[in-house]
């Protein structure tokens, strides 16, 4: 048995396994094919926080596998208030065949999935979103033909997806590059992390985006005040206000270089119309493709 909590998880080889599976599976469903490789099988969805695309991508894909969902949401046992997570993760354990968690803290997940006997997920946790960065290794990859010597600009926080993409990045022989204001970089603690997963990654990190995007293949964005911050709105929005990915930076940026933001985008501050809607963006390929990835991710772990 298996967990994904973080991209170190998987190995480099279990990473370009997971990533070609989720291209075969993706052409595979465009010439109308949906077999029921997961026939009777039933994935758990235990969410903390609101969800559009995990929640959907999840489901979806089980449905198109032949299994079945069940979802938890905030008021649904209360995870951790109601009763231990410990009595959670062994209650669920016999219902389901994997369990995805989206969660406010990453301890929470590690709890989680000490006391389950199935593969536990992270669907989100204030330390990381692998399956996200797992989805946006699948669109650079579909988009450029390859990943190794491409190179991404992350414009914005140093924040739980800024960090798995990195390290995806490092992994997938990707330069990475984040521009945030100062006081929003990556700390050593993650930068050391960083270095044990991908010994010979690079990873930059500038506080000026118009210098960053000079060599970019993908200019990478997401919202500056993520869900449990919100009374640093205020303070963030001046922060960052030099980070908006507009038609200005894209400017600055190779004719190439394509737009990504892992959604919901606030228009106007992070991103503008222009970068999220132009034909630079690939931002809704790259939605989608959280199912295709998951898809791999889920037959990989249940079927082991």
């Amino acid at each position: 048995m298996r967990h994904f909590l973080s991209l170190q998880d998987l190995s480099i080889s279990e990473l370009n396994y997971l990533l070609g599976e989720a291209a075969r599976m993706k052409a595979e469903l465009r010439q109308g094919k949906r077999p029921a490789l997961l026939s009777g099988r039933v994935l758990g969805l235990v969410f903390e926080k609101p969800s559009l695309r995990t929640r959907g991508s999840f489901e979806a894909s089980m449905i198109q596998l032949g299994g079945g969902a069940m979802f938890f949401g905030p008021s649904d046992g209360k995870m951790g208030v109601r009763e231990p997570v410990a009595d959670f993760a062994r209650t669920l354990s016999g219902y389901c065949d994997a369990v995805a968690l989206r969660v406010f803290r990453h301890s929470t997940l590690e709890e989680f999935a000490q006391h389950a006997t199935i593969p536990v997920i992270n669907a989100l946790s204030d330390r990381a979103h692998p399956c996200q960065a797992l989805g946006d290794l699948l669109t650079i990859q579909e988009t450029f033909g390859k990943l190794e010597g491409k190179t991404l600009v992350f414009v914005g926080d140093g924040n739980n997806v800024a960090m798995s993409v990195a390290l995806g990045c490092g992994m997938a022989g990707m330069r990475f590059i984040l521009a945030a204001p100062k006081g929003y970089h990556f700390d050593e603690a993650f930068l050391s992390h960083y270095r044990q997963v991908a010994p010979s990654g690079e990873l930059l990190m500038n506080g000026r985006p118009e210098h960053a995007v000079g060599e970019a293949d993908v200019i990478y964005t997401d919202v500056w005040t993520s869900m449990g911050q919100e009374e640093e709105t205020e303070q963030r929005r001046k922060e960052f206000a030099a980070f908006q990915v507009n038609a200005a930076l894209l400017e600055k940026a190779p004719k190439h270089a394509k737009v990504m933001h892992c959604l919901p985008a606030i228009r106007g501050e992070e991103v503008d119309e222009n970068a999220i809607d132009g034909n630079r963006s690939i931002v809704f390929q790259q939605a989608e493709n959280r199912m295709h990835a998951q898809k791999a991710l889920l037959k990989w772990l249940m079927l082991r």
